[in-house]
């Protein structure tokens, strides 16, 4: 065959290759939209699948079938996209995120707290509790506990300075982190007055 016939062979195989794949576009188009399930990324998709086409299409062999080699090519980039997409952790931060803080402190904090409301007087623990945990008003208490709303200020003050001074003269002195919790307890009971 002549150079001449060659060309004019790789010439009418190159218009019968871009005829077919304009004729696919629609059909590329849909398979994107159900990919993707957006109109932006689709679009975006039809045309990365084309330029691959246009790039590789020497690897084509004229004769089979196009429409399958052009899905085959858009599902690839499909997937390549969403591996590209897909979140990366530095080893760094995983490790960090993997490794967790000692909580044998907060377990010591938490039993010198324990300990120290448990030799409050019953009265005493439940107007602490009925104010600090549960939130009520001291109107709410009294009603509650059936004494006047002054007892109540005075139980709640009288729990608070012996849970310090037990916590400050027990067997081991408190941590810093156990006199937070401390001073976080007095300055939520503290208020004379509470909102509704």
């Amino acid at each position: 065959m002549s150079t001449e016939a060659k060309s004019l062979d790789t010439t009418r195989d190159s218009m019968n290759f871009h005829d077919q794949l304009k004729a696919v576009l629609p059909r590329l188009r849909i398979y994107a939209r159900s990919l993707t399930r957006d109109r932006d990324t689709a679009e975006d998709l039809v045309h990365d699948t084309v330029v691959k086409a246009l790039a590789g299409r020497h690897s084509f062999q004229p004769g089979t079938n196009l429409a399958a080699w052009l899905f085959r090519i858009q599902r690839n980039e499909f997937i390549s996209g969403l591996r590209r997409q897909r979140p990366t952790v530095p080893v760094d931060a995983a490790a960090d995120s993997i490794s967790h803080p000692a909580h044998q402190e907060s377990r010591l904090i938490m039993r010198e707290f324990i300990s120290a409301f448990g030799k409050l007087p019953t009265a005493q623990r439940e107007a602490l509790v009925l104010a600090v945990l549960e939130g009520l008003r001291y109107e709410v208490i009294a009603a509650h506990t059936g004494v006047s709303v002054g007892t109540v200020k005075s139980r709640i003050s009288r729990a608070r300075d012996t849970l310090e001074r037990l916590l400050l003269e027990g067997d081991t002195a408190p941590s810093p982190e156990a006199k937070a919790i401390l001073s976080r307890l007095q300055a939520r009971t503290g208020k004379e007055t509470r909102p509704d």
